[in-house]
């Protein structure tokens, strides 16, 4: 004998909204392999990846510093984040007045919750790419 259950009205649109959420969910676009040139963006920065639907939850992006300049400050939120530098040489400069360098042929990581800045200290072009990624 089948088993009948009686849901109120309430409950019965809130179990076809979360349907319809799952069933959403499940349509979206899946990333795809893809090549991107990293070519100069008239601000210095050009966007690698944006994020979804793009990628699961990572954005990265090219960054050119001419000397002098900074990308200004800026937290990882509840981001984490690595720099990989193609090219030149400068800092990474921490709230709290802490350094680190940078350098051709290096990576460094900033963790979640970090407040910094990125500055080109010397007298040639700093390339780098960032990615950051969802910590949570």
């Amino acid at each position: 004998m089948p088993v009948r259950k009686n849901f109120s009205a309430p409950a019965a649109a809130l179990i076809i909204f979360l349907a319809a959420i799952l069933a959403a969910a499940q349509s979206q676009p899946k990333p795809h392999a893809k090549v991107v040139a990293l070519d100069k963006a008239d601000n210095g920065i050009l966007p690698i990846l944006t994020g979804p639907p793009e990628t699961i939850s990572m954005k990265s992006g090219y960054v050119v510093l001419e000397p002098g300049r900074s990308v200004g400050k800026h937290s990882t939120e509840h981001h984490e984040e690595i720099l990989i530098v193609l090219e030149g040489q400068g800092e990474m400069r921490f709230r709290d007045g802490s350094r680190l360098e940078l350098k051709a042929r290096t990576a460094l990581y900033c963790p979640p919750e970090t407040e910094h800045d990125v500055w080109n200290t010397s007298a040639g072009t700093l390339r780098y790419v960032y990615v950051v990624a969802n910590a949570q």
